[in-house]
């Protein structure tokens, strides 16, 4: 069994008295969860054509009510626009998104689902949420402080990324 958070955090404070090992045990525990809920849903894609990464880029596109530039994605997504950009050149060339020249900006394409991306998210999304769904049951009465919480966390993180 792996040592625990606190563990590590003074494992490294013995070493390095003067580093602040105080994010630890919170990203640790952030980590932890992506890695489950990575595990929960990673057999629904064995065999997909998409990703779960993929498909959690499809998702606002799949219902936007016009094109969306690759720079609002990074933003909704919380994603590099890098990263953004290079999963969009994979999609494209599968055939799950379309770009098209965007008249108001030479440098910033418009993007848009492809019947095929469509159809792929319709396939996948509805299974990864039962899987999700499933997942976070036993959460029980402690779901809407959890997600309080977790709403917190993000606007704090946000707010940090945003300043640099």
């Amino acid at each position: 069994m792996p040592p625990s958070p606190t563990d590590v955090r003074a494992q490294w404070t013995e070493h390095n008295p003067g580093l602040d090992t105080s994010p630890m045990e919170l990203i640790g525990l952030l980590k932890h969860a992506t890695g489950l809920l990575n595990r929960a849903v990673e057999p629904l894609y064995a065999g997909a054509a998409l990703t779960a990464p993929e498909v959690d880029m499809l998702i606002p596109l799949r219902h936007a009510t016009e094109p969306v530039i690759a720079r609002r994605l990074a933003e909704w997504l919380g994603l590099s626009r890098a990263g953004v950009s290079k999963a969009l050149g994979k999609l494209e060339k599968r055939g799950f998104i379309a770009r098209t020249p965007n008249p108001a900006d030479r440098r910033a394409a418009l993007v848009t689902i492809t019947p095929a991306g469509a159809k792929a998210v319709d396939d996948l999304f509805p299974r990864q949420l039962a899987a999700e769904v499933q997942l976070l049951a036993g959460l029980g009465e402690d779901r809407d402080r959890v997600l309080n919480a977790l709403e917190h966390l993000v606007k704090a993180m946000e707010r940090q990324v945003d300043r640099e």
